[in-house]
């Protein structure tokens, strides 16, 4: 399967949400477009109404809603009367913190000073003398009288879109965050999914903390990538082009020279990138060993204590610890050196920009200069490293996401088997091993053609010293491996021509060490199969004996049952364990070493329910106490991966081989016991 690279994995996973998220950046939009025009209603308050005093003002004969009443006559501003009347036309100019009414047009602009009651404007070699009234601050409030209501209608303004920006706000950050949710929900049901598929020796080298990791850690990591990061470069990346638009169409000149800023972003973000990630990666791995040190510690805790470990296990972990810490700071370091500073740098290089672009360049002869044009300049610059810094500082979170996604995908694309919840037909038992070899690793055989057949309603029983095969005899018949060379069948089919489920739909398994899920003593006997109903629970726990110990616990069948069962013995577990079995009435049955942790009284009650378990199926037992496997009908004796010896008790002991002597050393261990 070609793998695909994580940004389009992550990609096709925000699709699933596509309609929430457009839903989102619409919203995302019009509250960035309701906000930016800010800066254009300053400049209108600017340019129009409070520098707009120095428009020429045309004398009316009539009183009107924006004329001025000064000297018992009326004017009216230029922009706002419906003739031209040229030879009726003032000006109001500002110098220093004076005004003054010239009654006649003004045609030159520069320098103006006030000479013996008169203005005078001067610019290079040309100077023009006006006679001028000074204004009072009520005649200069009078001529601004008219602005008060356009003011505070363009403010109402402002703060009406305000409004509508914050409700979009809210909404696109509602719909962004919901859809990362659902997005992040999605993907753990998947990567849990996944491990489900996965062959039982993948787990064999990952330790199960590590695997915790990528499904809760990792995944949380991508929900930030989701929920915080894109929605940072989203609505920095529509932020900004806002407001590129609003500078073009304020001045094209700068607006083109401030989009030098870009390659320098874009080039700042590769690098970045390239540098982080090294980091990124390691700082995950040692998170992930740090998850698996952690679960490693607490599972084994009785071990540790019992041998005194304590010092020992918490230096290792201070060691996983400080490497972690280590390149923790070294990113720390990194982002410190790239987001606000270099924002900074960036935000200094515009101003100077500006200032040269204003200062300089525009102030030419001849050059009108506005000052709300300036102002709203520096507004949307300042506005905009806003998002740039934003941006800067998602970084860190965008590449951890990026490596975090790198390591869950790397899971997803585990070859794994579809669980199928097709049913098939109950088999009838029979099942036969043809010259089987197989081993963990390539070319190290564990089991060396290994042939026998056992019959339906047959117990068979595996001995052998430890390490002689006889789990991996199991292991090859669920199917949790496959082999190397031969084949097993079930009822004459290969069974490796089948859908493992389909194998072991059938079959049952009791360990030596049962595990029991957190739930009840029903959900553990059930499993949550709709199948077997509660009658069927207590008729498999009656049969086994359990339910002596059951009924005198508080709440019966639904008393609480902690992680792996903690609160009941290990007979007690075993027990559930052996209901289990009996309720899921497999055809094939494995005793994996049932009862070789079980006191001598708990034995006899499994002794017995083994008899009605064994009714109808065939059973394998691998026997650690071989005075438990007397009546079996088929004893396989096992030594370094091949079958020694076969036949019944009787037959063996009569060989006097080394089933005669494993069972005669055990038989003299416990005369020596007794």
């Amino acid at each position: 399967m070609k793998k695909i690279k994580a940004g389009k994995r992550l990609f096709q996973y925000a699709l699933t949400q596509k309609k929430i998220i457009i839903i989102a950046l619409l919203m995302l939009s019009v509250a960035v477009a309701t906000e930016l025009t800010g800066p254009f209603i300053a400049k209108r308050i600017i340019d129009q109404h409070i520098m707009g005093i120095e428009k020429e003002w045309v004398l009316v004969e009539e009183k009107t809603t924006d004329s001025v009443e000064y000297n018992g006559q009326y004017f009216l501003r230029e922009d706002r009367a419906t003739e031209s009347m040229p030879d009726n036309r003032s000006k109001i100019l500002q110098i220093g913190r004076e005004f003054y009414f010239i009654p006649q047009s003004v045609t030159l602009e520069g320098e103006r000073s006030v000479e013996d009651g008169k203005v005078v404007i001067a610019r290079g070699d040309e100077r023009v003398e006006y006679e001028a009234t000074h204004l009072s601050s009520d005649e200069l409030l009078s001529f601004y009288n008219p602005e008060v209501k356009y003011i505070i209608y363009l403010v109402l303004l402002y703060f009406g879109l305000l409004v509508v920006s914050a409700f979009f706000q809210y909404g696109q950050s509602y719909y962004l965050q919901s859809s990362a949710n659902r997005i992040i929900q999605k993907m753990r049901e998947d990567v849990f999914g996944q491990i489900q598929k996965l062959p039982i020796s993948y787990f064999d080298h990952l330790p199960a903390g590590k695997v915790v990791s990528r499904i809760t850690n990792d995944t949380e990591t991508i929900k930030e990538l989701y929920v915080t990061v894109l929605a940072t470069f989203f609505s920095s990346i529509i932020y900004i082009t806002g407001i590129y638009i609003a500078l073009f169409l304020l001045d094209v000149n700068l607006a083109a020279i401030t989009l030098l800023l870009l390659p320098i972003l874009v080039i700042w973000f590769y690098v970045y990138r390239k540098i982080a990630s090294v980091y990124n990666h390691k700082i995950r791995s040692l998170l992930s060993d740090i998850n698996g040190y952690i679960n490693e510690s607490i599972s084994g805790m009785r071990i540790i204590q019992a041998f005194r470990r304590q010092k020992r296990t918490k230096e290792e972990f201070e060691n996983l610890n400080e490497q972690y810490f280590t390149f923790q700071n070294k990113l720390l370091s990194l982002n410190s050196l790239t987001s606000h500073n270099l924002v900074g740098v960036l935000r200094n290089i515009a101003f100077v920009a500006l200032i040269w672009y204003f200062g300089g360049a525009s102030l030419q002869i001849g050059t009108v200069l506005s000052l709300g044009v300036l102002y709203a300049f520096v507004d949307y610059l300042g506005r905009m490293f806003g998002p740039i810094s934003g941006m800067a500082n998602q970084l860190a979170n965008l590449e951890t996401a990026r490596v975090s996604a790198v390591r869950v995908f790397e899971l997803m694309d585990e070859v794994g088997v579809d669980v199928s919840d097709e049913k098939y037909p109950r088999y009838d038992g029979n099942v036969s091993f043809e010259h089987v070899s197989f081993g963990y690793k390539e070319n190290e055989y564990v089991l060396k053609d290994i042939d026998f057949t056992a019959n339906k309603g047959e117990t068979v029983a595996l001995v052998g010293h430890t390490g002689s095969g006889k789990s991996s005899i199991m292991n090859l018949l669920f199917r949790f491996y496959d082999i190397q060379e031969g084949t097993i069948k079930i009822d004459g089919i290969d069974i490796a021509s089948l859908p493992k489920q389909a194998v072991r739909q059938h079959m049952g398994i009791v360990l030596q060490d049962p595990f029991l899920f957190s739930g009840t003593i029903e959900s553990n006997v059930s499993l949550e199969d709709p199948t077997i109903t509660r009658e069927k629970v207590e008729k498999a726990l009656q049969d086994v004996g359990a339910m002596e110990f059951i009924s005198k616990l508080p709440k019966g069948l639904d008393e609480p049952v902690l992680e792996k069962g903690s609160t009941l013995s290990s007979g007690q577990r075993q027990l559930i364990s052996f209901a289990r079995a009996l309720a899921f009435n497999p055809a094939i049955l494995i005793l994996d070493e049932a009862t070789a942790s079980i006191d001598t009284e708990t034995e006899a009650v499994i002794q017995q329910a083994l008899e009605v378990l064994k009714k109808g199926r065939t059973t394998f037992i691998i026997a650690h106490r071989l005075s438990t496997i007397k009546n079996a009908d088929q004893i396989l004796v096992l030594d370094r991966g091949a079958i020694v010896e076969r036949g019944n008790h009787e037959e063996l002991m009569a060989r006097k081989g080394i089933y005669y002597q494993m069972y005669e050393l055990q038989k003299g261990k416990n005369h020596l016991a007794g």
